[in-house]
């Protein structure tokens, strides 16, 4: 029996170059997988991957996503948060990216393509399929929407943000889905330890989403789901179902912050990563 095999890949805002890079790797070699995941900047990231489309990954990852329109006092002002998550969805993908969803609707059938959002009307991460996106990327607004910074966004019963808030690497839905062997894409530094919520951030989260305490107690212990992650993903490592890939180098961009030298740099990485491990990557598909 042919052995399933899964791309999984984490968010990490203008960390994801790498994560775009690699995918344009993907491209050039053109490989395909039987489920698809992502979660935040990775859903994004995942759903030009899935189009095929190199531009794509390219453009959003290290020229629109460092404009001060995105990022800054710009979308402070405009929007009331730092991160212009209006600007990208209602403007950017639609009049100036052309973002093709019925194209991605078309990639995505015929295989699994999901996307991680949190319910805060069920108050906790679900998996959208990406065949399913609606005209408006309403679902991608949503995985995309990071807690305090953006707002709640509201679709067909839902009320969504970022499915980072459990499952900042969506293995165990990968997992549930029973795929046999993964390909993890990861953007932060090898070494990399979670720390817990602060105080202040732990009151803000409850704060904020009174109406949903759930959703404070999850990112109290978001830690401890990462931690879990990570060490489900080290373990099929070690069972040989799995290549973990993560930045061999360190690159001056943060979660917010990152200049277009830098990502570019960063996205090269991810392209130089993946073929340097390509026998590995390769074998995922060997029987």
């Amino acid at each position: 029996m042919k052995k399933k095999v899964a791309l999984v890949l984490e968010g990490g805002g203008m960390r994801g170059a790498y994560t775009a890079g690699c995918l344009s790797w993907l491209v050039d070699q053109g490989l395909e997988f039987d489920g698809n995941y992502g979660i935040s900047t990775g859903a994004v990231h995942l759903s030009s991957f899935l189009m095929k489309n190199k531009q794509y990954l390219y453009d959003f990852s290290t020229d629109y996503i460092a404009d001060k329109k995105i990022v800054g006092l710009q979308p402070l002002l405009r929007e009331g948060s730092i991160v212009g998550y209006d600007y990208i969805f209602d403007h950017l993908f639609p009049e100036i990216f052309h973002f093709d969803v019925e194209k991605l609707r078309e990639s995505a059938k015929g295989r699994i393509a999901k996307i991680g959002v949190y319910d805060l009307s069920v108050q906790k991460t679900v998996y959208k399929e990406l065949q399913d996106m609606d005209e408006h990327y309403r679902y991608l607004k949503g995985a995309c929407t990071l807690p305090i910074i953006g707002r709640i966004v509201p679709y067909e019963g839902g009320k969504y943000l970022d499915g980072g808030i459990t499952d900042m690497i969506p293995i165990e839905e990968a997992e549930r889905d029973g795929n046999d062997r993964y390909l993890v894409i990861t953007t932060k530094p090898a070494g990399y330890v979670r720390k817990p919520a602060g105080f202040f951030l732990r009151t803000l989260m409850r704060l904020t989403y009174l109406q949903y305490p759930r959703i404070a107690a999850d990112y109290a212990v978001r830690h401890l789901n990462y931690n879990k992650q990570i060490s489900l993903i080290d373990a099929l490592v070690e069972e040989k179902r799995a290549v973990y890939m993560l930045p061999s180098e360190k690159v001056d961009v943060s979660r917010l912050r990152g200049d277009k030298a830098d990502l570019r740099r960063l996205y090269e990485l991810g392209r130089s990563d993946m073929e340097a491990r390509k026998e590995e990557i390769f074998a995922l598909f060997n029987e």
